[in-house]
């Protein structure tokens, strides 16, 4: 009798690129679906509604600090998914509970930073743009990258989706979006304590504000941007820092 050999398992590839599969191809298209049905539903709901129509009902619970709170937190979580502007939350957390409100606000803008964070290190595939970005963090410390990042006055959903990208991980993102947030929190907060409505004309910060943290942000990545320039990323050791 002779022995006859099972067929060794093959992985089919696709025509065209070598080392392409069907698995990684479908891996990909799934991204790109996800990623498209999350711009979908961002950019509906942004057309529909508006913080102001949230900031609305705020004003009639700021006499019950817990159903003012449990709004604040519903807020913060559907806030990526509708493209709102983080400051207001700030500026409700002070007007809502005075001083108090910057730890709050702190923990809520780093709430809201968590679902698209999530999303990008989820969806967004490895290439030159994450690359560039992981050495970044990696000549500067993840912490002190997304803090100096956060300074900056650039929308915080796209710094979100860069340091998703860049595949910072979630400790150093968490503690340096606490950190970078932390200055436009109290800015926030001092704008809600003395505002008489959250619905006032004038609850805007003031352009030297905004341009000092950008100086300050600047600063900071300065040097991180400088040793990636020159093919080194050594000094500042891992992410993690």
């Amino acid at each position: 009798m002779f022995a006859v050999e099972a067929p060794r398992p093959t992985t089919k590839r696709l025509s065209g690129r070598p080392g392409t599969t069907v698995e990684g191809s479908t891996v990909n298209r799934r991204r790109i679906a996800i990623g498209t049905a999350v711009l979908v539903v961002v950019l509906v709901g942004a057309w529909t509604t508006s913080p102001e129509r949230a900031l609305s009902a705020l004003v009639w619970l700021a006499d019950r600090p817990v159903a003012f709170g449990a709004v604040l937190l519903a807020v913060a979580v559907v806030r990526p998914f509708l493209a709102w502007p983080t400051t207001p939350l700030a500026i409700a957390a002070g007007y809502g509970y005075g001083l108090w409100g910057v730890p709050i606000g702190v923990g809520l803008l780093t709430l809201t930073a968590v679902p698209p964070y999530l999303i990008a290190v989820r969806t967004v595939p490895d290439g030159r743009v994450s690359a560039a970005g992981a050495r970044l963090v990696d000549a500067g410390g993840g912490v002190r990258t997304v803090t100096a990042s956060r300074l900056l006055p650039a929308p915080s959903d796209v710094i979100t989706v860069a340091c998703g990208a860049a595949r910072v991980p979630p400790r150093p993102f968490l503690l340096g979006t606490a950190a970078g947030e932390l200055p436009w929190v109290i800015a926030g907060v001092l704008i809600g304590v003395s505002a008489e409505s959250l619905l006032a004309d004038g609850l805007v910060l003031d352009w030297r504000f905004v341009a000092g943290l950008a100086l300050l942000g600047a600063l900071l990545l300065a040097g991180p941007v400088y040793r990636v320039y020159r093919g080194d990323t050594a000094p500042a050791g891992t992410t993690e820092a």
